[in-house]
């Protein structure tokens, strides 16, 4: 079956600047499908709180790493390729030292040693796999 594909939307998901001029245009934050309340079963399963050290993976400005300390989490390192989604996030949560912010590209992980954190959450991936 051909499927003309020529009217489709394509996005660049995977280049920086398409998520800094995203975030710049929408501001405020986005959860994709789920809220924490709803992976957080989940979460905790895996990853038991307060002592885990967690890698949240293109974070974006989703509330999710502030629910999780709420939950009790204490160490919840977040990246993103978007500097602009970053440095949001570093002022929104600069009074909340269990929170830090870098910006990275997932792709290159060769800042951190292996073994740095108990657990990685990649919460788009969460949000596909629990909402189906």
């Amino acid at each position: 079956m051909y499927r003309d594909v020529s009217s489709c939307n394509t996005y660049n998901y995977g280049d920086a600047l398409y998520w800094d001029a995203r975030y710049v245009q929408e501001g405020g934050s986005f959860d994709w499908y789920q809220r924490y309340s709803a992976l957080r079963p989940f979460v905790r399963t895996y990853i038991p709180p307060p002592n885990s050290s967690i890698l949240m993976v293109g974070c974006g400005n989703a509330v999710m790493s502030e629910d999780m300390v709420k939950d009790g989490y204490e160490s919840i390192t977040n990246i993103d390729i978007s500097s602009v989604a970053i440095q949001m996030m570093r002022t929104k949560y600069d009074h909340i030292p269990q929170l830090k912010y870098m910006q990275m590209d997932v792709r290159d992980m060769s800042f951190f040693p292996d073994e740095s954190f108990d657990g990685v959450i990649d919460k788009g991936t969460l949000d596909s796999l629990m909402g189906s």
